[in-house]
């Protein structure tokens, strides 16, 4: 049991990294027969792997073809930055930040500015969300903002290439980290709120679009 369990955590990590390689794309379909040919295993894992991704709304099962990533669509993307904005307040609300903390803030902060393109970017941004709420010691709730921010990803991806929006996100990261500085936690979780609210806006005004 714990052999099939690894393999097929396995498999899931490795389907994670493809997507926030940017080598899987909304709507686009998985062949299990083929996954298990590249991996090397047997289909069984790759179907609990796509099981669980699909249970974290990440894949989606289509009758009699397999499974492809979700597509993005407007009324999941208000629930979605409407719960992860929920989670990270309560992450970041019970957080205490140490000086090396802050450093790594500070330093992913930079890390972002620096982004050469889109995904860079997009992936920069949701590192520095983690590190946000890293010292937040509730695994079950780190979990779920894990599952919860690889759907996002698949959001920011498609609609944040856009530099002025990402120049006002910015503005709001470096007033977080400077009221965590000043152990002010009310104003930092009222700024990463204003984050949130600012990313979702601009996401569902992009979906209308679509």
């Amino acid at each position: 049991m714990s052999n099939k369990t690894n393999v097929r955590d396995k498999v899931r990590e490795h389907l994670l990294e493809q997507m926030q390689e940017g080598n899987l794309e909304a709507g686009q379909s998985i062949s299990l027969a083929a996954l298990a040919r590249k991996l090397k295993v047997s289909v069984t894992p790759v179907r609990e792997a796509l099981t669980q991704l699909q249970q974290s709304q990440i894949v989606q099962a289509i009758p009699n073809r397999g499974f492809s990533i979700a597509k993005v669509n407007p009324e999941e993307a208000k629930n979605l930055y409407e719960l992860v904005a929920h989670l990270e307040l309560l992450a970041l609300e019970e957080s205490t930040f140490d000086e090396a903390a802050i450093e790594r803030l500070k330093n992913q902060r930079d890390v972002v500015a620096k982004a050469e393109d889109s995904l860079e970017r997009v992936n920069a941004y949701m590192e520095f969300h983690r590190l946000l709420t890293d010292n937040y010691n509730n695994s079950v709730v780190q979990q779920i903002l894990t599952d919860l921010k690889t759907r996002v990803f698949f959001y920011e991806r498609a609609f944040m290439a856009n530099d002025s929006f990402h120049y006002n996100s910015n503005a709001q990261h470096d007033a977080i980290i400077s009221a965590i500085e000043e152990d002010n936690i009310p104003s930092a979780s009222l700024f990463l709120k204003m984050n949130w609210m600012l990313i979702q806006s601009y996401i569902e005004k992009q979906l209308v679009v679509l």
